[in-house]
């Protein structure tokens, strides 16, 4: 399937956001359908349109983390992108728990946002996924804090990994956090 014949739905109740990811997509050869809010999305895929969503955490009728499970068990396969200004560790291990196949941080670098979007359209949807929604929900008050590129690198890097059963090696500088982290 080339880029044309993909379609791509856009959930973000901010319409500058959903206008400049609809140009890019569409500047790049996806169709693009873009709503601002969750019960237009849960529509759209519940007809069975769309290859990616991607979507904001904080819509004005639903939070994602809601609506995420619907789409999961409506269509499991469907990759879904989301993003949000909560730029903090429980928002990324929460996408990672419902499903989400990437947690991308506000304000994003549109280059991150393709990227990641031609993943989630070129690879199969990763089983872990479907058992990612059954895990307890982890505890908020977990200690990692931090807004900066490098901790938003960490924070994804940590919400891929909390699914996967293998062993992780954590190296740094003594003091900065690999005990957190862990």
């Amino acid at each position: 399937m080339n880029a044309a014949s993909k379609k791509i739905l856009i959930a973000d109740d901010d319409a500058s956001i959903r206008l400049v990811l609809s140009q890019a997509f569409t500047r790049l050869g996806y169709q693009v359908r873009a709503t601002g809010n969750a019960a237009t999305l849960l529509k759209w895929v519940s007809e069975g349109e769309g290859d990616l969503v991607i979507t904001d955490v904080v819509m004005p009728d639903e939070n994602v983390f809601d609506v995420l499970p619907r789409i999961r068990k409506e269509r499991p396969k469907l990759p879904v992108i989301v993003m949000s200004a909560q730029n903090n560790l429980i928002t990324a291990v929460n996408a990672a728990e419902v499903g989400a196949f990437d947690y991308i941080p506000k304000p994003f670098d549109l280059d991150d946002m393709t990227s990641a979007a031609r993943r989630a359209l070129s690879r199969p949807a990763d089983p872990e996924a479907a058992r990612a929604q059954d895990r307890a929900v982890r505890d908020d008050r977990l200690p990692l804090i931090g807004r900066s590129g490098p901790m938003q690198e960490v924070y994804r890097t940590i919400a891929r990994l909390v699914g996967a059963d293998l062993t992780v090696l954590i190296t740094g500088e003594s003091g900065t956090g690999k005990e957190l982290v862990a």
